[in-house]
């Protein structure tokens, strides 16, 4: 049987070995954190504050509203998103950042339902994150005769498709499982949506910077995501949208906006949407997320994304390798893929007794992961900053808890507004 020694051993073998291992100096990480939460906030990179002190001593304290055209402001949603198209398998000028992903999930829905006439149906995933039904479900109350319905877990999709698709307009789904980890076929489901008639949207959230991505190749019509997770541009960072340029020209988003208008400063009564992407953007670009977005993005210049790529699914397997060894005796179950090539950057165990008490326990220790109810843990890795022996020492630290029961304390057990 393996041991924590053993493990050690093999972390730093494995770290010796890590070509990335460099790109950690880029961020601030704090002294005695373990951070395995990068799947819903990344840390800060270390140039960010000098960016944002400059643009607001510099651009905005001094040059005011001559920045928008100077310094660029005004195109911030475009020069950005040029940055995330690399790394989701856009074009240039194909992507627009702003507002929120649940917004731009309004927006890409709206727009597959005038684009598929006739077909009242959005299909969204029973499962997925909730804010995307949610807005799924607005939507529909909003626009008579549209119907939300739900593919159930476990349900067949294909099976779906051919027995109902004819009334499907689009497809809504999560490229990879929030809670699971589990990753879509993109390919295969586009092909079958196709088929059908439909279009399909892709919530990438927990995609962009963790797992390959390949929009275009892969034959994809819309997609959405978030960039304070594994793009590490800060809280609330302005999220992403994307429509492919074959239907871009034809899309009528609702918010229509005057900063995606053709001529803005035309100040016409009638709405003309902007060429491309650009109609995308609905209101002002919010400057100071948006540069500390795009500060944070400079790091993916000197990222082997095919090396980061395989480091995330070793470092995963690696972690699961290290609980099931250790805390047998705890009864975790693993929900994620056993494959680690079917599943995303972070690992989530369901565990029936104190799940919640157990991450507080560790949070405590300094090891950060979060808790999704009712009783999963769940653990990001962010291989851009991340050690092996973190994650070596991470395992550590849960197998003590759980050994000594240091987790069943009152104090563990008090929930606060975030969990």
């Amino acid at each position: 049987m393996m041991t924590p020694q053993a493990f050690f051993e093999r972390a730093a073998q494995l770290d010796t070995a890590d070509r990335l291992a460099p790109l950690r100096a880029h961020f601030h990480v704090p002294p005695g954190v373990i951070y395995l939460d990068g799947n819903s906030l990344g840390l800060m990179p270390k140039a960010v504050p000098a960016r944002l002190a400059h643009v607001a001593t510099g651009e905005w304290a001094t040059g005011l509203i001559r920045s928008w055209s100077q310094a660029g402001w005004f195109d911030l949603p475009m020069t950005v998103g040029d940055r995330i198209a690399a790394i989701i398998g856009a074009g240039a000028a194909q992507v627009a950042v702003g507002d929120s992903t649940s917004v731009n999930l309004f927006k890409c829905l709206a727009a597959a339902l005038h684009l598929r006439p006739g077909r009242p149906v959005i299909l969204a995933e029973g499962n997925n994150f909730p804010s995307d039904s949610y807005m799924a479900a607005g939507l529909a109350e909003l626009v008579p005769g549209t119907q939300l319905q739900f593919l159930e877990p476990g349900e067949d999709l294909a099976a779906r498709l051919n027995r109902d698709g004819h009334r499907v307009a689009v497809v809504l789904l999560s490229h990879v499982d929030y809670r699971t980890a589990a990753v879509r076929d993109m390919a295969r489901v586009n092909a079958l949506a196709h088929a059908a008639g439909a279009l399909v949207l892709w919530d990438l959230s927990h995609t962009t910077g963790a797992v390959p991505c390949d929009l275009s190749g892969t034959g994809s019509d819309m997609a959405v995501g978030c960039s304070y997770k594994y793009l590490n541009g800060g809280p609330g960072a302005p999220a992403f949208a994307w429509i492919a340029p074959s239907m871009i020209e034809q899309v009528q988003q609702p918010l229509a906006g005057w900063m995606g208008h053709a001529a803005p400063f035309g100040f016409t009564r009638d709405y003309q949407p902007a060429a491309g992407a650009r109609r995308l953007v609905c209101g002002t670009p919010q400057v100071l997320s948006l540069v500390a977005l795009d500060e944070a993005l400079k790091i993916w210049d000197q990222v082997d994304r095919a090396a980061l790529f395989a480091k995330s699914r070793q470092m995963t397997q690696f972690f699961v390798e290290a609980v099931q060894a250790l805390c047998a005796p705890h009864r975790l179950r693993l929900i994620c893929p056993s494959d680690p090539m079917h599943r995303g950057s972070h690992i989530s165990f369901d565990l029936d007794e104190g799940g919640f008490e157990v991450m507080q326990a560790l949070a405590a220790r300094g090891v950060i992961g979060d808790f999704r109810g009712p009783v999963t843990m769940r653990f990001g890795f962010a291989p851009l900053y991340l050690s092996f022996r973190e994650v070596a020492q991470a395992v550590d630290h849960l197998k003590v808890i759980l050994d000594t029961r240091e987790w069943d304390q009152a104090r563990y057990r008090v929930r606060g507004t975030v969990t």
